[in-house]
């Protein structure tokens, strides 16, 4: 169970801290609710606690982990591009890996969709998954590494330098 003020991850939405536990009574039935708002958008959700596990709710990840993701997003072995690959399936399968909620699935697309970009302008989908899971990872490893969200992401951009210069290049 999670404590009202506790960190928490909804998965596609990112960080969000549960303000209050409380119940309420939906159709007929009494059940109690974490309110959390969301912090990139202020969104306010209501999540029922017997359902928090099942809907991906979980608590930020350890510090360990934090380091591993920005260890793992150095690494780009294995990488094969993805080009010429139906983007339509690539795109199901981003958006899963973004909803499963699991930070190193959210930083796979991340890497991948910056490593496309090395070989490709991207296109109009791409980059907004790009920049969703850009938003999710910095967003819980600022709050886990207890850094702010622009200097994670500079960390990233300064990882995949080369990627963003030949993706300006593009652009212009």
């Amino acid at each position: 169970m999670f404590a009202q003020q506790q960190l928490v991850v909804y998965p596609a939405q990112g960080v969000g801290q549960i303000e209050r536990v409380e119940k309420r009574e939906v159709g007929g039935v009494s059940s109690t609710f974490y309110i959390v708002r969301i912090a990139s958008n202020n969104v306010t959700l209501m999540v029922p606690v017997g359902n928090a596990k099942n809907v991906g709710l979980r608590g930020l990840c350890s510090k360990e982990t934090g380091h591993a993701i920005l260890e793992a997003l150095r690494d780009r072995s294995g990488f094969t591009s993805h080009t010429g690959q139906n983007w339509n399936r690539r795109h199901r399968d981003y958006s899963e890996r973004l909803k499963s909620g699991d930070l190193q699935h959210v930083a796979l697309v991340l890497r991948e969709l910056l490593l496309i970009g090395l070989n490709k302008e991207l296109s109009f989908g791409e980059r907004r998954l790009l920049d969703q899971a850009m938003g999710l990872v910095t967003l819980e490893l600022a709050h886990v590494l207890g850094r702010s969200q622009e200097d994670v992401r500079a960390e990233i951009d300064e990882i995949y330098a080369d990627t963003l210069q030949a993706h300006v290049k593009q652009s212009v």
